[in-house]
């Protein structure tokens, strides 16, 4: 702007430094800033020739959170050309003009009426004018200056990701990483330590530990043991002002948690164990359980059983329940309390995933010794055989012995045995059976070519307990005997022609016997000698013919044909 020789605005900081500038020829001798003026004696001043400016602006500053009763003085603004007369006019406007800050337009002080949060608004942005009271004329164009908020301490740092919930494997080296921390401070990092943040552990030593600079917390002893404590609450603190008395401070919590590692071999809580299982235990089910504990957990603590050794390893299996990681002993064989009374297995369990970091605590496994002792039950009477096949020849006479069974108790008891056949409502009754003796007898006269085998169920109980019924099948063969006579096939009516030659086969002739194959064929063939016999045939045994017997009727050279036979006339033979 145009700067006249007797007149220049200047402003003036009142408590607060910073550098005023001011442009051009004075004829003053109180002229106080001249930064492009070289001063003489006598105020003489020797101009420099640059562009001239009439307000030149550094910052305005202001305390923030100011709570005393008066308004707090902020700076004043000076024109040259005020002579003290009141005839200059300061205006003030911009941001928080007439309501945060005020000014007074005869001597140009400013005063912030309110208390100030540097955090919320950091610099206020206004604008100053000289006018001439009389004619409301501008003295000087308007300039832009800034009022700054001054920072004071007056925030604690905060976490804003806290509480933290982290997780660290147990048995880590001393100095393992766990978590970093972060905590902000929302005071002015530039100025002083206000918002200098250092970190300290409040809670949690001696286990862990914190950098004070880059809240980085790491482990702060060797070898954390889970099984021995899982859970931490590790309080850390923030403070700020570079942790010197009088800062302010904040807190989180990290809750820390040991996770597992396979460094616990399965342990079985007795060396020596028991069972007891009864001889009627079925094959295939289980018998038993049995468990070893582990003080880790998942998949480290998963284990397989075996049976390393015993008198009973081929008698018993054992399979792992993934589930409860239990042992479940199965049998294989069927036991017999009268053959053996008890067995002795060595199972072993032992760890499916091994760290070999932690194999010095090993071996992970474990053993113990298992005592089966077999249980004596009641059972039903066992027959000397699966089953039975007996014969008998038919006709023979009721009563007849077609053989005896045997069942005995297994039990020590060695109680009676009594016998029966079990029937079917349907079944035709033709044996029974002694009640004691277990023998077998017909009661019908029996007949092969009807029926030729028996198919029966004997039953036998104990007398002691009748309720225990044992089963067995007895096959009956009927034996042939030869009393059927041979039968013709069939009724013959033979048609002969009246040219048959003499010797010429004119048919053939078979016969059956009911009996069996050795009391049946071979048959003779031969006529009726009680009967008259036409001399125009004969009839020859086809000896060759064993599987069909059968015979040949021959013709003779005789004159005419017998009673027996017809003739028709036939196509003469070549």
């Amino acid at each position: 702007m145009k700067i006249t020789s007797t007149s220049c605005i200047c402003p003036v900081l009142v408590c607060l430094c910073f550098v005023q500038r001011c442009h051009g020829t004075a004829h003053h001798g109180s002229i106080k800033v001249t930064r492009n003026q070289t001063k003489h004696i006598e105020g003489e001043t020797e101009v420099h020739h640059r562009p001239k400016r009439g307000w030149v602006w550094n910052q305005f500053f202001v305390l923030e959170e100011h709570m005393g009763p008066d308004p707090q003085y902020v700076g004043k603004l000076h024109s040259n050309s005020d002579k003290g007369d009141g005839s200059v006019k300061y205006i003030l406007t911009g941001e928080g003009a007439g309501t945060i800050f005020i000014i007074d337009d005869t001597t140009g002080d400013i005063h912030s009426t309110k208390s100030l949060d540097r955090e919320q608004k950091t610099h206020y942005v206004l604008h100053a004018q000289a006018i001439d009271r009389r004619t409301n004329k501008p003295l000087e164009p308007e300039s832009e200056f800034i009022i700054k908020v001054q920072d004071i301490n007056d925030n604690a740092p905060k976490f804003t990701d806290g509480p933290y919930i982290v997780t660290v494997p147990e048995m880590s080296d001393m100095g393992t990483s766990v978590l970093q921390v972060t905590a902000t401070d929302a005071d002015d990092p530039t100025y002083g330590n206000s918002a200098r943040v250092v970190y300290s552990i409040l809670q949690g030593q001696p286990y862990f530990s914190v950098d004070p600079k880059t809240g980085v917390i790491r482990t702060a002893l060797h070898n954390m043991d889970r099984e021995a404590r899982e859970h931490y609450s590790v309080v850390i603190q923030a403070k700020d002002m570079a942790g010197q008395v009088g800062g302010l401070s904040g807190s989180t919590t990290v809750n820390i948690t040991l996770t597992d590692v396979n460094d616990n071999p399965p342990r079985f809580p007795q060396k020596h164990y028991q069972l007891y299982v009864p001889e009627s235990a079925q094959v295939g089910s289980a018998v038993g359980k049995i468990k070893a504990n582990d003080a880790d957990t998942g998949s480290n603590a998963d284990m397989t059983y075996s049976i390393i050794n015993g008198d009973g390893i081929g008698i018993f299996s054992i399979s792992t329940d993934k589930e409860t990681r239990e042992g479940i002993l199965s049998l294989k064989k069927p036991l017999n309390y009268e053959k053996k009374k008890s067995y002795t297995l060595t199972i072993e369990g032992a760890n499916t995933h091994l760290d070999f970091r932690f194999s010095h605590l090993g071996p992970f496994k474990d053993a113990t010794m298992l005592k089966i002792i077999v249980g004596d039950v009641d059972e039903p009477p066992l027959f000397s055989m699966p089953s039975y096949v007996m014969e008998v020849y038919e006709n023979a006479k009721i009563g007849t012995v077609v053989g005896t069974v045997l069942a005995e108790d297994p039990d020590s008891d060695n109680s009676l045995v009594r016998y029966f056949i079990d029937y079917s409502a349907e079944d035709d009754r033709c044996f029974n059976i002694d009640v004691n003796t277990g023998t077998i007898r017909t009661t019908k006269v029996l007949d092969r070519e009807e029926t030729s085998w028996y198919n029966i169920t004997v039953a036998a109980s104990e007398n002691d307990n009748p309720g225990l019924l044992s089963h067995v099948t007895v096959g009956i063969r009927v034996l042939d005997v030869n009393d059927n006579p041979p039968e013709l096939a069939r009724e013959y009516d033979i048609v002969v022609c009246e040219n048959s030659k003499p010797g010429q086969v004119i048919h053939t002739i078979s016969a059956t016997d009911k009996d069996d194959f050795a009391n049946g064929p071979r048959f003779n063939f031969f006529l009726d000698e009680h009967l008259s016999i036409n001399p125009n045939f004969t009839l020859k045994d086809n000896e060759a013919a064993v599987p069909s017997p059968s015979g040949f009727v021959h013709a003779r050279e005789m004159g005419a044909c017998g009673p027996a036979m017809r003739k028709r006339s036939c196509p003469r033979l070549a």
